[in-house]
């Protein structure tokens, strides 16, 4: 693989970046370096060396000098004239896993997405009416919303969005989202209750405490049961239980 001629910088992946960070320049068997070559059709072990052409051990010669690689504040810069460990780290396995290269263009472009959604998501989030904020509310907290004030909720909406406005538009296009809603409002009015540790849906009104409905190992209480009222059996027990709202 031939790489454009040009300065590199590489940054460690974790936002907490230590003061140094060293990773395995040598293949062995606690820190296995290999790379499979697909023309080849087999793993090649890789090697950084600063006195050798290549990053292969099968292309290297025996006058090896290993250097330990460092990420000193989280950040590597590699020169031009440094191609071998420019190719190196383009094998390395730890690639796009503990370390990635800087890509100004790309993460200019994530950038710009990130804050043209965000744009988007607020002038939504404004334009929602007293219920739509109040299905947004339920379905992103999770919570009994018509305990809080309407500033309160729009605040909460609001600061949600702004740290994760993708998530948010995604919420508002889902046609689930109003029916998960509604069963929030099963429990918030105590239609619903849980019983066996959430393992058991009930009915909660005079005359019928009946158990309505089992939820599986695993599964979200309110999508499961989200799922469960488009059913033939469901279907009716929720236009009951929305004429009791």
């Amino acid at each position: 693989m031939k790489l454009e001629s040009k300065d590199r910088i590489y940054k460690l992946t974790r936002d907490r970046a230590p003061l140094s960070c060293i990773i395995p320049s040598r293949n062995s068997r606690r820190a296995p370096l290999l790379y499979f070559d697909e023309e080849k059709g087999y793993n090649r072990a890789i090697r950084y060396s600063r006195n050798q052409k290549s990053p292969f051990e099968d292309e290297q010669d025996g006058n090896i000098i290993v250097e330990p690689i460092v990420f000193e504040d989280g950040l590597l810069r590699v020169p031009k004239n440094n191609p071998v460990l420019q190719q190196f780290l383009e094998y390395h396995p730890l690639n796009g896993k503990k370390f990635v290269e800087v890509d100004m263009s790309r993460d200019a472009q994530e950038e710009v997405d990130f804050l043209t959604a965000e744009v988007d998501a607020l002038v939504e989030a404004k334009n929602l009416t007293i219920d739509q904020l109040e299905t947004m509310g339920r379905v992103l907290f999770n919570k009994d919303v018509s305990l809080m004030t309407t500033a309160e909720l729009k605040r909460d909406v609001l600061v949600f969005v702004k740290r994760n406005p993708s998530v948010f538009l995604r919420a508002l296009s889902d046609p689930s989202i109003k029916l998960q809603s509604t069963v929030q409002q099963f429990f918030d009015k105590k239609l619903l209750v849980y019983r066996n540790k959430k393992k058991d849906v009930h009915f909660n009104m005079d005359g019928n405490k009946k158990r309505m409905v089992s939820i599986p190992y695993g599964a979200s209480p309110i999508e499961f049961l989200t799922e469960w009222f488009k059913t033939d059996e469901g279907v009716d027990v929720l236009a009951f239980l929305e004429s009791q709202l």
